[in-house]
């Protein structure tokens, strides 16, 4: 079967192939499936195929199995192409030496892991480019654009066994092939492929895992800094890769967007988010901002917080402390990640509704008319709102603020629950029309492609919120009059610029490198191997597999085959082991 599967990749075979073997070969097609679907041991949990089982076919979908070259060859890395999981900290030794790394780290190597993902999308591209109407042999060069996310994954120890439960923490560095596209025959810009869903996990591909505290700023140099610098002599080469039988050029551009803002300060060298410079896109103060609400321009970048550093280490006008800090905006430490400045719209999210939920508080307590309550006033409100939102809402209280319930908070209908608790009918019509301008202005920051989605939102984007600026600057002085929260400006004021810029703001989110978080618990929950290091290339391996488009094309084809073989021989329940799949768009291990 797998021979059969391989002699198809690549050539438009693989439906053919399916549709030859029908019924005769059902059985074992079945057993192939059942390396990427949940398996239910005799105990009744859930397991992984050791991965010694993987088929010639799984390990041609991992990096490292397809031969490719540089032009010119990349500085400072190796030539090697059989090159598989790497010890993260292999390139550091110097840097162990100084400073005891207490951290396992595991990784591909950029460069190998591109290049199998390109040829993971081997006929997307061949389709893409049929599909225009362009060559088939166009040789290129393609321009691959590349969004990069890295996220701390919080705790993630085995809740078992006896004493104190110590935390272990862990990091993930993964990136998604948004687009791959060639130039046409009038110089035009031609997608070839085009991620249509750029959030889900089934697209983001697992690059780097260590156990480790992402706020473990020498840790995250020391792992990251090697991949940092692969990225980097990347961009001033060409990937040489065999395509369609047929040797074609790729070229990368890197997007560092899939960072929430504490991580984006800790790799820029911003100051944290509690500092007065409020923004990572620019420089104004959060007393500025407050004034000044949506009238802002995206002022800095990578280079420029590099060039600040510098003024900051030498302080070359030997200036006060006070002073040199408002010369370099906040920039404290040496920047050693580039990022794309933009807003991540999950988190833009969860922190505009978590100052809603604050807002709803302060309405509940007429804070306006009441100010300066004490701390069992506002735990009372908080307690009343929480039990309202249960009970009307099916929202139960949460202690930290995360994506599904922050989606299900900023609608108008809980704003009508909410306004059942506030007593003054001008303060309800106030919220309402502050909730209906939030939800017009939402889309444009959370949809992937929000100029074909909601044109006329995107055009009304600086009118609503200007209006949603006055409301708070009038009707809410008493809480936003000199301070605004980060997330909140960023908002109203740097949206449109970026969608000018790129686009779409929800595409280059962080949103799929979050949805990993639960795969990594749940494939170490599967897995067999306990050691740690181990542990680590298993859960790489199989996260790696879980994002392969050709497997995930395999199994769409092998639940049509199975449908229509259901449908065509009558179903004996003894004889089969495997239910028939259930519809859905993400994968089953």
């Amino acid at each position: 079967m797998s021979e059969a599967i391989m002699q198809g990749r690549g050539s438009g075979l693989l439906p053919a192939v399916c549709l030859a073997i029908r019924v005769n070969t059902f059985l074992s097609c079945s057993q192939y499936h059942k390396m990427y679907r949940t398996v239910k041991a005799t105990t009744g949990k859930q397991i992984f195929q050791p991965l010694h089982s993987l088929r010639t076919t799984e390990k041609t979908l991992l990096p490292g199995y397809f031969p490719f070259e540089w032009q010119p060859p990349l500085e400072n890395v190796s030539t090697n192409t059989e090159v598989g999981i790497i010890d993260g900290l292999s390139c550091w030794p110097q840097c162990i030496d100084d400073y005891p790394m207490d951290t396992i780290s595991r990784r591909f190597r950029y460069d190998v892991a591109l290049a199998a993902t390109i040829k993971d999308l081997e006929e997307d591209i061949l389709q893409g480019l049929k599909s225009h109407g362009m060559d088939e042999f166009q040789s290129g060069p393609f321009t691959v654009v590349v969004k990069e996310c890295c996220d701390g994954m919080g705790d993630v120890s085995e809740k078992h066994g006896c004493g104190p439960i110590v935390p272990e923490k862990a990091v993930r560095y993964s990136f998604t092939i948004m687009s791959v596209s060639v130039t046409g025959e009038n110089n035009e810009n031609v997608k070839v492929f085009e991620e249509l869903k750029p959030n889900s996990e089934l697209c983001c591909k697992p690059l780097c895992l260590m156990l480790a505290d992402e706020s473990d700023h020498e840790t995250l140099t020391a792992v990251l800094g090697p991949l940092i610098a692969e990225r980097k002599a990347m961009k001033a080469s060409h990937l040489i890769l065999e395509i369609g039988d047929l040797l074609r050029s790729f070229r990368f551009i890197f997007r560092g967007t899939g960072y929430d803002e504490k991580l984006v300060r800790e790799v820029e060298g911003l100051e944290a988010s509690g500092s007065i410079y409020v923004c990572t896109l620019c420089d104004s103060t959060r007393s500025e901002a407050s004034v000044n609400l949506t009238c802002h321009s995206i002022t800095r970048s990578h280079t420029e917080n590099h060039e600040r550093y510098e003024i900051w280490r030498s302080n070359p006008y030997r200036e006060s402390p006070e002073v040199l800090r408002d010369r370099v905006k906040g920039i404290s430490a040496k920047p050693f990640i580039e990022t794309q400045p933009s807003i991540d719209a999950l988190h833009c999210d969860i922190g505009n509704a978590t100052e809603f939920f604050k807002l709803f508080q302060d309405e509940i307590g007429e804070l306006h008319i009441k100010p300066n309550p004490s701390k069992e006033d506002r735990k009372r409100w908080q307690v009343l709102l929480d039990q309202h939102l249960r009970k009307k809402m099916n929202l139960k209280p949460i202690m930290r603020m995360n994506g599904n319930f922050a989606r299900k908070l900023m609608t108008k209908e809980t704003v009508e629950v909410v306004c059942e608790l506030i007593p003054s009918e001008e303060r309800r019509e106030i919220l309402r029309e502050l909730m209906s301008l939030y939800v017009l202005m939402k889309p444009v920051w959370r949809t992937t492609f929000p100029i074909k989605e909601y044109p006329d939102l995107v055009h009304q984007y600086s009118f609503n919120s200007q209006k949603f600026a006055d409301l708070l600057a009038t009707k809410f002085k008493h809480r936003y009059e000199g301070k605004i929260t980060n997330y909140l400006h960023k908002t109203l004021a740097h949206v449109p610029e970026i969608i000018e810029r790129d686009g779409s703001i929800g595409a280059w989110a962080s949103e799929g490198n979050e949805s990993g978080n639960k795969l990594f618990r749940r494939f170490r929950k599967m897995n067999a191997r306990q050691s740690k290091s181990y542990e680590l290339e298993d859960i790489l391996k199989h996260h790696w597999l879980y994002t392969s488009k050709y497997l995930q094309r395999f199994m769409n084809q092998h639940n049509e085959l199975k449908q229509s073989v259901f449908a065509s021989t009558p179903f004996d329940s003894s004889s089969q082991n495997d239910s028939p799949p259930e519809p859905h768009d993400s994968i089953d291990f």
